[in-house]
């Protein structure tokens, strides 16, 4: 039987994957709350099969699976409102924002033994699943490191204006949600990761987030892992993640056009699929629907999340 879910959170993210969802055969996306009137308006229209809840935990309570789409400072309560009720949960990353609570929550989290993942979206892409594959059978050699090059003309980015609190320094910013898949893709290619320097610039305006980025990490054995981001200027959007190898390298760029080098220039590895969205979607739930019994699965677990969050908090701190 298809699994019903409560959606908490109906921006961006919580109406993507709500028509995904719909989509998806073992998922029933029954039960929506979001405290914003339009939100939910727009959530109706999306999907007339589901229902607006009268709270978050009258739509909890109605689910096997929570999908929290909410800003990550008022997902606590809702994370556990769930897990005390042994519902699965999904969230959305960052995992938190604050060191101590967040690893509060884990723990409180992990007490409840509750299926939990987050929701990294490259864990399940052909990408990374292809990378790992290629780095085992020693196709890229010897690795030896990273670059990470991340630049926009402005941020938000212009899909993301209607959540405005992405644009500030409390809970957003783009090393937290863009930064930070690339960071979780670097440790499942090298293993954790440890940050050695890093140098981060933000506007006159105290509540704005960062503009710039220049950061090193290593991994245990020594692998340098190099950060650059900047937000400016008449550009187009630039995401791309190296990862380097003394036999070949790879490059992936928009999370899913994968190229491959020997030195010379990136060769595309595959054609890119005319709705890539859908297919890291449709990836992801299949994994979830793996987690939810207890199946191997590709999904980012909350301990990885803790680390990420770990490393990009360390970043945003770093101003000299």
């Amino acid at each position: 039987m298809a699994v019903k879910v409560a959606i908490i959170g109906l921006g961006i993210m919580g109406q993507r994957m709500l028509t995904h969802m719909r989509l998806h055969q073992n998922f029933e996306p029954d039960y929506l709350w979001d405290p914003d009137e339009s939100a939910c308006h727009q959530a109706m229209i999306l999907d007339p099969q589901s229902k607006i809840m009268n709270s978050a935990n009258d739509a909890i309570s109605k689910a096997d699976l929570v999908y929290l789409a909410c800003p990550p400072a008022v997902r606590e309560p809702y994370a556990l409102a769930a897990a005390e009720t042994g519902k699965a949960l999904f969230l959305e990353k960052p995992f938190g924002i604050n060191f101590d609570d967040s690893a509060k929550l884990m723990a409180r989290l992990q007490a409840h033994n509750v299926p939990v993942a987050v929701n990294f979206t490259q864990a399940s892409g052909a990408a990374l699943t292809d990378l790992l594959a290629a780095k085992d059978r020693g196709e890229m050699g010897d690795l030896l490191g990273v670059d990470i090059i991340v630049t926009y003309p402005a941020w938000p980015r212009q899909w993301q204006k209607g959540a405005d609190w992405l644009r500030f320094r409390a809970e957003g910013g783009m090393t937290r949600e863009v930064i930070s898949h690339f960071l979780f893709f670097t440790e499942r290619v090298l293993g954790p990761l440890s940050l050695i320097s890093a140098h981060t610039t933000y506007p006159d305006d105290p509540h704005l987030c960062e503009t710039a980025v220049l950061a090193r990490l290593e991994s245990k054995t020594g692998q340098a892992v190099s950060i650059l981001a900047t937000i400016g200027g008449a550009q187009p959007d630039r995401q791309e993640f190296t990862v380097k190898g003394t036999k070949s390298s790879r490059r992936v760029t928009d999370f899913h056009k994968d190229a491959i080098s020997d030195g010379g220039a990136f060769i595309a590895l595959r054609e890119p699929p005319k709705d890539p969205r859908a297919i890291s979607l449709k990836a992801q739930l299949d994994d979830l629907s793996l987690h939810l019994v207890a199946k191997p699965n590709r999904l980012a677990t909350m301990e990885e999340a803790f680390r990420i969050q770990t490393l990009v908090e360390s970043i945003l701190a770093k101003t000299l």
